[in-house]
């Protein structure tokens, strides 16, 4: 008697969706704070992103492992933990800018992306046997960039077309 199939989620079907998610939604939330942006601004914003690049990103990924000829069930399947993994973590700061004090959104979101962030690429730094510090001090700094040019723009655009 064989034993039964047990469903595992492979680190590689959530690193992307995972890290785009917490990324992007961080800089979005800063970008918009900075650009004066009301508190309904944000949240729809974060569920439009949550939703449609979603399924656009979702989308892409799969299309690229077809092209790189991936077994189908495993795209399929790579595709829609990709598109779960990113949801959830989206809704995770949908959720802090709908319930938290406005002035705590950015510093609440940062925190709590920073906090994924570290934990994902622990993950994967854990299943490639990487240097787990180095791994997690790469990924905050390339992270910390695209905060402060998302700040950045944010405010230019506040200031522009105020």
């Amino acid at each position: 008697m064989t034993a039964p199939r047990r469903f595992v989620i492979r680190p590689e079907w959530i690193s992307f969706g995972g890290t785009s998610a917490t990324v992007t939604s961080m800089g979005l939330i800063l970008g918009l704070e900075a650009a004066g942006a009301s508190r309904q601004s944000i949240v729809a914003a974060l569920l439009i992103v949550a939703i449609a690049d979603n399924l656009t990103d979702s989308l892409s990924v799969h299309i690229y492992q077809e092209a790189e000829r991936l077994p189908e069930r495993s795209a399929f399947l790579s595709t829609v933990a990709n598109f779960f993994t990113r949801l959830a973590i989206s809704l995770t700061f949908v959720a802090g800018a709908a319930m938290l004090p406005a002035r705590l959104i950015a510093t609440i979101a940062v925190a709590w992306g920073f906090v994924l962030l570290a934990f994902l690429t622990r993950q994967i730094a854990l299943a490639r046997g990487a240097p787990v510090a180095i791994e997690v001090g790469k990924h905050v700094v390339v992270a910390s960039v695209v905060l402060v040019v998302s700040r950045v723009l944010g405010g230019w655009i506040g200031g522009a077309f105020a």
